[in-house]
Parts: structure tokens; C-alpha cells; sequence
């Protein structure tokens, strides 16, 4: 089963990459910027794989640059805590 599968893989997916960027010396906020980047190619790019990404690509759609931030940084802490 892929990455994009289901949305628990997806989250360990992310986890590990958020724990490989942590010991690089990467902060919160540079990974909060790297996610938001991330999350506008999902969103423009990748077709939704389950339910839990349909919503986000929904709300990704209608949110302004900030609440996108918000979002990302949201399925940054998400992410740290699946792995």
C-alpha cells in the first residue's frame, strides 16, 4: 500500500521526514514553511487518495495564505506525534 493510501501512512510518512528534518538543525517555523510549500503542491498536483485528504485539499482551497500556514503546521505537530 503507497504513501498516499491512507491517511495513517501518510502520517508516518510525514513523521519521518519531520524527525529527519529536526536533526538536520531545522526549527518549527522553517518546518511550518517547508509543509506549506508541500501542501500547495499536494493541493495543485495529487489527486486525493481517502477522505481525510479530500478535507484537507478542501480546506486548503478556501483558506488565505495564513490559515494555510495553520494548516500545515498543524499536520507538521500531527505528523511528529504519529511517529
Amino acid at each position: 500500500m503507497g504513501v498516499m493510501e491512507t491517511f495513517e501512512n501518510w502520517k508516518q510518512f510525514l513523521g519521518e521526514h519531520v524527525d529527519r528534518a529536526k536533526e538536520a538543525g531545522l526549527n518549527q517555523d522553517q518546518l511550518a514553511n517547508i509543509a506549506t510549500k508541500v501542501g500547495e503542491f499536494l493541493a495543485s498536483k495529487v489527486d486525493p487518495k481517502n477522505p481525510e485528504q479530500q478535507l484537507l485539499k478542501e480546506m486548503w482551497n478556501v483558506a488565505d495564505d495564513e490559515e494555510r500556514r495553520a494548516i500545515a503546521s498543524i499536520m507538521v505537530k500531527m505528523a511528529d506525534r504519529a511517529h
